[in-house]
């Protein structure tokens, strides 16, 4: 991450990276899985992330597996995912092809 001056640089850079891991993992599930559990699915997606990442955070050594940092961006995304669910944006469109 760059050091940015700015609090909303820093801001923008984090969501830039959010869309970035969304891309990947698009690219290796598609739309499925999220249409599939839907909003719910989704919340207990959130709680099984936040479950693991209190657990992480707890141990003194660092996680050999996942670091924190992929179960706050994982969170993020999951949010981000959700409120396009709920506003039908999610189940309506599509990928843009130039960044599949």
């Amino acid at each position: 991450m760059a050091d940015s001056q700015y609090l909303d640089d820093a801001f923008r850079e984090i969501c830039e990276e959010l869309v970035q891991t969304f891309l990947k993992k698009h690219r290796d599930y598609g739309k499925g899985n999220i249409l599939e559990i839907g909003e719910m699915g989704i919340s207990y997606r959130i709680a099984e992330k936040v479950s693991r990442l209190k657990n992480l955070l707890q141990k003194s050594d660092s996680p050999e597996n996942e670091p924190i940092d992929d179960s706050w961006t994982d969170i993020a995304v999951y949010a981000i995912l959700a409120k396009l669910h709920r506003s039908g944006k999610f189940q309506k469109l599509e990928v843009n092809p130039k960044n599949k």
